[in-house]
């Protein structure tokens, strides 16, 4: 058998998830037959790759050898591909046979791959999932992800250290989550000042948004009580139980008996932007799948009306029609 490069994806897939289970799942392989595939290049090469036990796979002497050659090989092989399809496809808006998206979460991810499958029910769509933007954009650079679409500050745009294109879907005023029965839930939006003494809850995430709502709440004459940090879910419990109020965005659809107000004055932005690298073919295709997000964007906002109408009072939130920037605002 002639050693190629599909078997070195395999090798280099079964050392990233340190699982040979994991990498057929990764590769949308059978185990079984990974495991052979993986024994017929150990056969080539001329011996094991991995030590394998309960622990998972590690790479032996040999397979750190293969792994170091691999890493370099790779990415060459799809930096010639990815130059051959810019130079074939120069000047067109051809549609991409497949999409690799990273999310944060919400709902533009869903509504941008709901609209992706309309247009293209042929193309392989997949997603990952993820609190950081930093992780995101690295795997969009190593050509892991074609796109990343995250969200940040509302002053901030993702760090340019990784010479992405970020393009901003919309900016939106953060909400307080909070039971429908609360004191403060009673008008259009809720004055942060007048909650100094609650406990609060939100998401992890890389990015300054901590430090901004401590900011906020002391430009508002407090500094906040206790932050508990959690999932989405453990953000729900907390307030349907009274024991914290929560962060959210807009778009976010509360369960029965909890409701989400946005802050006074809008002391707190969340931008939520799409990604990717400008020389990759996602870029040619960028403007479409913008498009798309921004139809999702809107299609969420819309389940909100008390928000639509507190926007009209805030004209510089809410879609946006920025130009693409790259590392910063233009």
């Amino acid at each position: 058998m002639n050693l190629e490069l599909r078997h070195l994806k395999v090798v280099c897939a079964i050392a990233e998830t340190g699982s040979v289970t994991k990498a057929a799942s990764l590769l949308g392989l059978a185990q079984p037959a990974l495991t052979a595939q993986l024994q017929r290049i150990e056969r080539t090469l001329g011996g094991p790759l991995f030590e394998r036990d309960r622990r998972g796979a590690r790479p032996t002497a040999l397979g750190e050898l293969v792994l170091s050659r691999a890493r370099v090989l790779l990415p060459a092989m799809k930096g010639l591909q990815d130059e051959a399809a810019r130079l074939a496809g120069a000047g067109s808006d051809q549609a991409m046979s497949r999409y690799r998206i990273g999310s944060i979460g919400g709902p533009v991810i869903g509504g941008m791959v709901h609209r992706l499958s309309e247009a293209q029910p042929d193309a392989q769509i997949s997603t990952h999932a993820s609190y950081y933007v930093d992780e995101l954009a690295t795997m969009v650079l190593a050509g892991k992800l074609d796109y990343a679409q995250v969200g940040v500050c509302g002053d901030a745009i993702p760090s340019a250290d990784y010479g992405l294109v970020w393009q901003t879907i919309a900016v939106d005023g953060v909400c307080v989550l909070m039971q429908e029965d609360h004191p403060q839930a009673k008008g259009l939006e809720v004055d942060l000042a007048e909650l100094a003494e609650e406990q609060w809850a939100g998401g992890p995430g890389g990015g300054c948004f901590g430090d901004c709502f401590a900011a906020a709440c002391a430009r508002a004459g407090f500094t906040p009580r206790r932050i508990l940090e959690t999932d989405i879910r453990g953000c729900v419990d907390m307030a349907e139980s009274g024991v914290a109020l929560a962060l959210c965005q807009p778009t976010f659809r509360p369960p029965a008996g909890l409701v989400h107000l946005p802050i006074k004055g809008a002391p707190l932005r969340w931008r939520q932007v799409l990604g990717w690298h400008p020389d990759s073919p996602a870029a040619q295709v960028a403007p479409r799948l913008m498009e798309m997000a921004r139809e999702a964007y809107l299609e969420a906002s819309a389940r909100n009306p008390h928000y639509l109408g507190w926007l009209a009072d805030h004209p510089q939130l809410g879609a946006s029609q920025l130009a693409i920037v790259r590392g910063e605002a233009a």
